[in-house]
């Protein structure tokens, strides 16, 4: 038992630091072309990771997956189902994640949660505006199997995060943030503060951007990359398995280590 015990709580710490991401929305009021920009900077067991694109039932999408979707026996979901973990569709609706641990407050069994990344692929198939989402969300079957902050912007100038676990959800509208922006790691401001992961990551994303002399209309897929992804620990860590950013209808990635490799521009 003891044995069985400890193989538990590991595995746990494990899932824990696999999960775990650094996140910002820049409002449009404030860019160069009044488009919101989004940037995730990953953290993963995963460090195999690809753009692919897809036909949606909707939308054509590109999105950021696990290279290994197609063959990995391990996954939560049927063999070869794809699972996005950030993306874009044609219409500029754009969606990432990032994990909380804070927020779920049922009983519903973990082996059945892990649902964002088939949440997300979903959302992009058929969501062309926030409200999409939205209704997206109130429509789905319970319970949700996620618990996340999900952040979305649209070509329409919506710009928002998503607290969402497996019943409901609250909505934090990103262009009425008194700073322009909203940063956002592994916690929620709705869940229980004793269960927060990722702020000392909150807390250095929050410093860089407040001591920037960058002004916020240069925000773009270079000023995230160099001064987030590549400003060393705790952001940059062993399991920092890549960065997306999202600029107009164009998602830049850095797929591997940011200080490692290019960020390329995608479109559809």
């Amino acid at each position: 038992m003891k044995a069985v015990h400890f193989f538990s709580i590991l595995l746990l710490i494990i899932s824990i630091d696999s999960y775990a991401c650094t996140s910002c929305i820049v409002s449009g009021k404030y860019t160069k072309d009044g488009k919101a920009v989004m940037f995730k900077h990953r953290d993963s067991s995963c460090q195999d990771v690809a753009v692919e694109y897809f036909q949606g039932e909707k939308y054509r999408m590109m999105c950021l997956v696990n290279a290994d979707w197609r063959t990995n026996p391990l996954a939560k979901v049927p063999l070869g189902t794809p699972e996005a973990w950030g993306g874009m569709n044609e219409t500029g609706f754009a969606i990432m994640n990032t994990a909380t641990y804070d927020l779920k407050d049922d009983d519903v069994p973990y082996e059945m949660m892990d649902g964002e990344g088939l949440l997300m692929y979903r959302a992009l198939e058929i969501c062309e505006t926030l409200e999409d989402f939205e209704n997206f969300l109130d429509t789905l079957s319970r319970p949700m199997r996620v618990e996340a902050n999900f952040g979305v912007i649209d070509e329409k100038g919506g710009a928002a995060y998503y607290e969402v676990n497996n019943y409901k959800w609250t909505k934090f509208d990103v262009n009425i943030e008194p700073l322009g922006y909203r940063v956002v790691t592994n916690f929620t401001m709705t869940g229980r503060p004793e269960d927060r992961k990722g702020v000392d990551r909150y807390i250095k994303a929050h410093r860089i951007l407040a001591s920037t002399y960058v002004p916020m209309e240069e925000w773009d897929h270079n000023f995230f990359i160099k001064n987030i992804s590549c400003s060393g620990a705790p952001i940059l860590r062993d399991i920092t398995s890549c960065a997306i950013i999202f600029e107009g209808k164009t998602m830049w990635a850095s797929l591997g280590k940011p200080n490692q490799v290019p960020c390329l521009p995608y479109k559809l």
